[in-house]
């Protein structure tokens, strides 16, 4: 039976689940390794005395795959970390001892959803393009509201929407992908947000045919910002639910010295 506060509170809260499922053969960056997941144990292989039986299962897969978040010490610029700490201050002893995932704190905080397709009046940007930090302003006004310090700012570009779908069509080597360019980078950090966000693979803009050759929108946020960055992400609940403001939950898993980390955003209306 439920209690009446568990009841209440259902029925006064809707979750929305920001993040992709995880399965063999979802598109992954070609920088990251591929998810693995292999039954150990099946029911049947061992069975107790009373007809009990388990199963269980060894999962396989790298910090930046599926719907995850940056850690600080996934990118460098110049020999140099976010605070202008040298790498070799940050990583000794075979792993990061500063800047790891496992040093980022849990995140509940207002999130704004930004959705430039919706300002755009398509249902997906087209693939290459370059969000501006006047899109980002445009968007703003649209909706009435903009980022606040201690904020967490989600970017929907409609890509998510080919996550399910063709692998090579999301990762878009070729087409290119739709993401904020340096402007907006920079619009963001400005407004001293606490992590960011987008349904694409790698966050930022990616010019058809460039692959990830150069990511300039990762050394503005995580080098010089220290703002986390969450990819390949599910922005199209909430997008059909037309919602731009939200709690935003986000609790990274606590892997020492990790350079980023799976998650399960929360939107909580």
């Amino acid at each position: 039976m439920t209690s009446p506060l568990v009841q209440a509170l259902s029925e006064a809260v809707e979750i929305i689940d920001l993040s992709q499922p995880l399965y063999a053969g979802m598109p992954v960056s070609p920088n990251h390794p591929e998810f693995r997941l292999v039954y150990i144990r099946r029911h049947g292989d061992s069975v107790r005395a009373d007809g009990g039986s388990a199963a269980n299962e060894m999962i396989v897969t790298g910090g930046h795959v599926g719907t995850h978040v940056d850690a600080l010490a996934h990118v460098s610029q110049d020999g140099m970390m976010h605070g202008n700490v040298p790498i070799s201050d940050c990583f000794q002893g075979g792993k990061f001892i500063s800047h790891g995932i496992d040093q980022m704190h849990p995140v509940v905080t207002r999130g704004l959803m930004l959705n430039i397709a919706a300002l755009k009046g398509v249902d997906i940007l087209p693939g290459g393009y370059a969000i501006t930090a006047d899109d980002l302003d445009a968007e703003c006004a649209r909706i009435g509201k903009t980022p606040k310090p201690g904020d967490a700012v989600l970017i929907r570009t409609g890509w998510g929407k080919h996550f399910s779908g063709d692998a090579k069509t999301y990762i878009g080597h070729d087409s290119g992908v739709p993401g904020v360019d340096a402007s907006a980078g920079k619009w963001l950090a400005d407004k001293k947000i606490v992590v960011t966000g987008c349904d694409t693979t790698a966050y930022e803009h990616i010019a058809p045919g460039k692959g990830h050759a150069v990511l300039p929108v990762h050394r503005i946020l995580l080098v010089d910002a220290g703002i986390n960055i969450i990819e390949h992400m599910n922005l199209e609940v909430a997008n059909e639910k037309n919602i731009s403001e939200f709690m935003f939950v986000l609790a990274p898993l606590k892997i020492v010295g990790g350079t980023g980390s799976p998650v399960r955003p929360l939107a909580v209306i």
